[in-house]
């Protein structure tokens, strides 16, 4: 491993937990309010389709005015553009408009990881583990990068500690980062605790992180809580699960089967916003269903402020 950055220390499975920290202490107090408008529109025209339904000239803009908000200094911009340069833009030849350069990606991941934002932070861990981009391969270096991360409050990061907790057999640890990252609405964090919550049969606590991961915007718990309501349990020949969840008041029920569906296959495209009215017009049982006339009924609107790409 070569000299690790000042202030980085190398992860070491000996050392206490990082403390639980939120990835919005540690950026920008403000952002440009034109630039910002500028990213947020041309996020949403992105998140709109599935990549091979644009057209090349909505693809194009999408980079262009992405591209400008970043010069602009919009974090989140760049942050998305470092996505599209890793990635490249257009997966069609008739709607591709750039071409994947991970080395300025990276630029853009280190740009960011000077000033220490988590995301950057993260980011470039990924690079280092994978030696993209001009990142030298070193495992060791990625670590201390997704250990700083996580200490400043990156989910990604603290799910990645997760990981290797669990991998060390530290169950209890794993699930106090996936904590982490799940109070800082993270989608994939609420799965995991609500998967160990049914593998460890507590069958209300699972609903709940579910029925929370997706107003964060999970559709692997959409796609959860519609299985549940297509056979009123979830593992293959559980009679024990099947009795235990009609005890919470689960039933086979169509209705809230589809309403999960549909949620589901919007959050496949766009996994941005915060269903933050998700109780109210999909309540969990035995409440009775208000009317519903789509996903945008559960949406929060301008929520879209995420610190993913």
């Amino acid at each position: 491993m070569r000299t690790l950055p000042y202030g980085f220390k190398k992860f070491s499975m000996s050392d206490p937990l990082p403390a639980c920290a939120r990835w919005k202490d540690h950026m920008p107090a403000s952002r440009d309010p034109a630039a910002y408008r500028l990213y947020i529109e041309a996020r949403k025209v992105w998140r709109s389709k599935i990549a091979w339904q644009f057209t090349r000239e909505e693809a194009m803009r999408i980079l262009t005015d992405v591209k400008k908000a970043a010069e602009l200094g919009d974090w989140g911009a760049r942050a998305l553009m470092a996505h599209f340069y890793l990635h490249g833009l257009g997966v069609l030849e008739s709607n591709h408009v750039l071409d994947a350069n991970p080395d300025k990606s990276v630029e853009i991941a280190r740009m960011a990881a000077k000033e220490m934002q988590p995301w950057g932070l993260y980011d470039l861990g990924v690079a280092h583990e994978h030696g993209y981009g001009g990142a030298h391969y070193d495992v060791d270096l990625a670590w201390a990068y997704y250990l700083r991360a996580a200490q400043l409050g990156s989910p990604e990061a603290q799910m990645a500690l997760a990981q290797a907790y669990s991998k060390a057999g530290r169950r209890g640890d794993e699930t106090t980062m996936l904590h982490c990252a799940y109070q800082q609405g993270h989608g994939p964090a609420a799965h995991e605790l609500a998967l160990y919550a049914r593998v460890n049969k507590r069958f209300q606590e699972a609903i709940d992180i579910y029925q929370n991961g997706v107003k964060f915007g999970s559709a692997e718990c959409a796609r959860d809580l519609r299985i549940m309501f297509n056979q009123g349990y979830w593992a293959i020949g559980s009679d024990r699960e099947k009795d235990a969840l009609s005890a919470l008041g689960v039933q086979v029920d169509a209705e809230r089967e589809r309403r999960y569906d549909a949620i589901y296959d919007a959050l496949q495209i766009n996994p941005d916003p915060k269903l933050s009215r998700l109780d109210q017009v999909l309540p969990l049982p035995p409440a009775v269903l208000p009317p519903w006339s789509g996903v945008e009924d559960a949406v929060e609107p301008e929520s879209y402020d995420k610190p993913t790409y």
